[in-house]
């Protein structure tokens, strides 16, 4: 399976709470909701159809809860999203959870890396990652993601976790569409093409 890594991030590469001011408060977070205010029927259609090619979902622990919290009571099954969210595969990583009771849903714990390559390996089209941008940075730094999806917001945050840390791993990416919603929200995807390339910008030298 091709593993996707989707994030709402803002212009300063805020992951953290985007839909709600309650949505993920850890590290004394306040400043959640952010996305909210730029959410259009555009956005909405362009995160449904990344939808389509979807076989399983990858979770960090925080954003886990969060979805367990909230998909499995929106239950109406002409909605595409909680029919896939609910119904679909999902693999939490996580050090601290024994029990997973948003079904069917398996616990990754030790090797989260070594399990999430071996996932990889396996038959099928994609395994998405939704937020946990902690989970998404290490995979990025692993060389395990293969496509990078990303709808970024104008507004910048100015604190909360990001998705690529300050001495993060080097990686190259090709970009492969791009769209912009009426309120302004950029879609972009990538795919990976392994370490960046370098070079000099001037005159060449004798």
């Amino acid at each position: 399976m091709k593993v996707v890594l989707q994030e709402f991030l803002s212009l300063d590469g805020v992951a953290q709470g985007p839909g709600a001011p309650d949505e993920d408060t850890s590290g004394g977070f306040t400043r959640g909701g952010w996305l909210v205010p730029h959410l259009d029927d555009a956005f909405v259609r362009i995160v449904t159809g990344w939808l389509d090619e979807v076989d399983a979902f990858l979770f960090g622990r925080r954003t886990y809860q969060n979805f367990a919290r909230d998909w499995p009571a929106m239950d109406d099954p002409a909605d595409p999203v909680a029919t896939k969210l609910n119904g679909l595969p999902k693999y939490v990583a996580s050090r601290t959870l024994t029990v997973a009771e948003w079904a069917p849903t398996s616990i990754l714990s030790g090797d989260v890396v070594g399990q999430v390559a071996e996932l990889r390996r396996r038959p099928g089209r994609e395994v998405q990652i939704h937020g946990s941008p902690t989970l998404g940075a290490s995979l990025l730094a692993a060389g395990l993601v293969d496509e990078l999806r990303l709808m970024i917001a104008p507004v910048v945050v100015g604190a909360g976790r990001r998705l690529f840390p300050a001495e993060g791993t080097p990686a190259g990416f090709r970009l492969e569409r791009s769209e912009t919603t009426p309120s302004g929200v950029t879609a972009q995807v990538y795919a990976a093409t392994g370490a960046p390339a370098y070079g000099a910008y001037g005159p060449e030298r004798p």
